[in-house]
């Protein structure tokens, strides 16, 4: 799964738990707003995992093109 990937799933879990959380509030249900911010905070880390994902690719890239231009002069 690439970082945008995990992104997506992130703010789809981030939305959910907001539903669940509002949900619970209106219905006086404590498990369920427990379980919206526990979704939020799950959709919170994947989308942090997806950018650290994103810029590591880029860092990959950099360094691949940083070698491949010092092969290029040789």
């Amino acid at each position: 799964m690439d970082g945008k990937d995990d992104r997506r799933e992130g703010r789809v879990d981030e939305a959910k738990g907001n539903v669940k959380e509002a949900f619970g509030d209106v219905t006086d249900n404590e498990e369920l707003e427990r379980e919206g911010k526990k979704d939020q905070t799950k959709g919170k880390a994947k989308q942090a995992l997806g950018k650290t994902k994103d810029a590591a690719a880029e860092a990959k890239d950099a360094a691949t093109d940083a070698v491949d231009s010092l092969k290029d002069r040789d």
